[in-house]
């Protein structure tokens, strides 16, 4: 739902993105200041909280595509769109507006912005038209039918476990109750979940808005997700990855499982486990773990002497070589 402070707040400047970009970058934008700005990372820290909470309302709204248009309709009204009423000459939109709260317009006051847009789209001209204020000539959607009540926005931050197999949760409203969330498996960092008909009531008889909740995951400490999928790094020796050795891998909230490395597995591999990812309604991911050779920062005499025996068993091959020659071309 539109807000009138949308004239006043360059959400893709507060975002650091061009006015054209795509989804896939908005995403990461945001992503990228809220890891910077999050509360759990600036404890104390009345600015960074703002920031955060700047940077939210800037993303729930741009990324949201009929959110996304509304606002950059408001704001090219607000950058010199003038407006004719009546004979009354032209006018600022803060003229425009006073007319739904004051004098003959009173009766619309709490009407959302949609209802005053809707009556500029259908004029050719952008304007009024010559209709008398009350009896505006491009119709106006306030006298069609009752005004949508304003959608109320909540946040709530949760830990990764919560995310990947969901739960429901209770949050405060802003008029003090509690309510419930049902927070659905697999939701994702930035996620907005709306609450249809729980939101402000409509000021005339109408539908009530919704409340938009905004998702934030916390890092979890081990796992990251890739889809429905989820990502482990797991160490493994040198004589391990040369030799081949099963070992054990953690799983989200479950026992580990056994996997086997084969022998000259190099640093960086994947190995999957089938199923062991996130499940949700629209399927079940995998578990990937990503093999990371250790080399010992420590060696006592007889693994140092075994070391240099090996090194003069191993092939003389140059593992740079082709590195090399791809350089030279």
């Amino acid at each position: 739902m539109a807000s009138q402070d949308w004239f006043d707040k360059d959400f893709y400047k507060i975002l650091g993105v061009s006015k054209d970009v795509s989804d896939a970058d908005l995403k990461k934008a945001y992503r990228k200041l809220a890891r910077k700005y999050h509360p759990d990372s600036n404890q104390g820290d009345a600015a960074a909280e703002t920031k955060f909470k700047e940077i939210s309302e800037a993303y729930s709204v741009l990324s949201d595509p009929e959110q996304r248009a509304e606002y950059d309709q408001i704001r090219a009204m607000g950058s010199g769109a003038r407006f004719t009423a009546s004979g009354q000459g032209a006018g600022g939109f803060e003229d425009v507006f006073s007319v739904f709260t004051q004098g003959r317009g009173a009766r619309y006051q709490g009407a959302d912005f949609d209802d005053i847009f809707s009556m500029f789209n259908q004029q050719p001209s952008g304007g009024f038209g010559s209709g008398r204020f009350g009896q505006p000539s491009g119709g106006f959607r306030g006298y069609g039918g009752p005004t949508r009540g304003a959608d109320v926005t909540a946040r709530t931050t949760i830990d990764f476990v919560t995310a990947t197999k969901g739960e429901t949760i209770t949050l405060q409203g802003e008029d003090g109750k509690p309510f419930k969330v049902k927070i659905p498996a697999g939701v994702a960092d930035g996620q907005r979940i709306r609450l249809r008909g729980r939101g402000r009531p409509s000021p005339d008889g109408g539908e009530n808005g919704d409340i938009v909740v905004l998702v934030t995951v916390r890092p979890h400490p081990v796992f990251t997700r890739d889809g429905l999928n989820l990502r482990v790094t797991v160490p493994v020796t040198f004589t391990e990855a040369a030799l081949g050795a099963t070992i054990e891998v953690p799983t989200l909230g479950g026992d580990p499982v056994k996997l086997r490395v084969a022998p000259g597995t190099p640093s960086g591999r994947v190995l999957r486990v089938k199923g062991r990812g996130v499940k949700t309604q629209k399927g079940t991911g995998d578990l990937l773990a990503e093999v990371q050779v250790v080399v010992p920062s420590h060696l006592d005499e007889r693994a140092r002497e075994a070391l240099e025996r090996f090194r003069e068993l191993e092939p003389k091959e140059n593992p740079r070589a082709d590195l090399l020659a791809k350089a030279r071309t």
